[in-house]
C-alpha cells in the first residue's frame, strides 16, 4: 500500500498539480486527467507510461 506521507507530496509530472491514489490501479491528476500506474507498489510517474482517461 501507498504510505499517506507519500500522498501529500506526489504530484503530476505534466501539469505539477495533486494526484489522487485510484486505489491500486494507479494515480489521476484530475487536472489533465492522466492515469499513471501503480506496479508492484511503485507509482510510475512517466508521461509515457501514462493514460489519458476520457471524462
Amino acid at each position: 500500500m501507498i504510505d499517506p506521507n507519500l500522498l501529500e507530496v506526489l504530484a503530476c509530472p505534466v501539469c505539477r498539480k495533486p494526484l489522487t491514489l485510484l486505489g491500486e490501479r494507479g494515480f489521476k491528476c484530475n487536472e489533465c486527467k492522466r492515469v499513471y500506474p501503480i506496479r508492484n507498489g511503485i507509482p510510475i510517474l512517466l508521461e509515457p507510461e501514462a493514460t489519458i482517461e476520457q471524462s
